[in-house]
């Protein structure tokens, strides 16, 4: 059978139309949102970075606003919106980092330095490992870059939470041990809290047993898990609690939800509405 040249071309022609197609709807999905978009020069992590601003409605220049950060930029980003349009009276800036659209930088951005940044189930090798997590890169970028950059383009009041899911919610739990007095609010949804035989809750309960006094002010700590999710996630999860229940203390005040039948993908969504409302009655204390 003869096959003409032609028809080759046409071929490849659409392959390649297809791909661009798939592409740019990844792009978009990924790296595009319906709120304002704006580009860091980041010096600390020698990058551009996006990030998404979300702007209350009737957004007064003149007002001061509270303020959320949080990661994994589009994912849950529409029920975010939805919950700060009908739970928010007094409105609220949303700030939205995604992650590195050509290249795979969430683990590294992500992950503490204490621990590996390819996350996987195996126990933790006893050899020292090269490839450690990066996040005190990214909470370097947010604390000297990012949150200088909103306080300069917009008046924020002192109530800021920093909110993250799965390796995000062990970030936000690593910036909480860490760097304590940048947020008054810590919402971690399936913090990635497990691996490398549950470093993250080993530091993190250092943090309580030794180092509470660095929280100046009253803080809040919210945590969440799908009761569908993988045992070790579970495993981390009563941890967490377990620590949290020993050590306890007035300056910060925590609350847990397990949501039951939910999957890991599931659990974020879930938790949103019940992180803010709990967060919003702390304030009012």
């Amino acid at each position: 059978m003869k096959i003409n040249k032609s028809h080759i071309i046409t071929f490849c022609l659409v392959i390649a139309l297809v791909g661009v197609i798939t592409l740019t709807a990844r792009y978009n999905d990924h790296y595009v949102s319906s709120f304002m978009d704006i580009t860091i020069e980041s010096n600390v992590l020698n990058e551009s970075r996006k990030v998404f601003i979300r702007l209350p409605e009737n957004f007064d220049s003149n007002k001061a606003y509270p303020l959320i950060i949080r990661t994994d930029g589009n994912f849950n980003l529409t029920k975010w919106d939805a919950v700060l349009n009908e739970h928010t009276k007094n409105g609220v800036i949303l700030v939205s980092i995604p992650n590195q659209f050509w290249e795979f930088t969430r683990n590294r951005d992500l992950v503490p330095p204490y621990a590996r940044q390819d996350v996987n189930t195996d126990a933790r090798p006893e050899a020292n490992f090269e490839a450690r997590g990066e996040a005190d890169k990214f909470l370097q970028f947010i604390e000297i870059e990012l949150l200088p950059y909103l306080s300069s383009n917009y008046k924020l009041t002192d109530d800021r939470i920093l909110s993250g899911f799965s390796a995000g919610g062990s970030f936000v739990l690593y910036t909480l041990h860490t760097k304590p007095e940048l947020f008054n609010g810590y919402f971690a949804f399936s913090p990635a809290a497990w691996y490398d035989d549950m470093t993250v809750v080993k530091h993190f309960t250092d943090f309580l047993q030794t180092s509470l006094h660095e929280l100046h002010r009253p803080t809040y700590l919210y945590i969440s898990v799908g009761g569908a999710e993988h045992p070790l996630m579970l495993n981390a999860f009563n941890k967490l609690e377990d620590t949290l229940t020993v050590n306890r203390n007035d300056r910060l005040e925590w609350h847990s939800t397990i949501n039951a039948h939910a999957e890991h993908s599931e659990n974020p969504a879930l938790s949103v509405e019940s992180a803010l409302t709990r967060y919003n009655k702390f304030i009012e204390k």
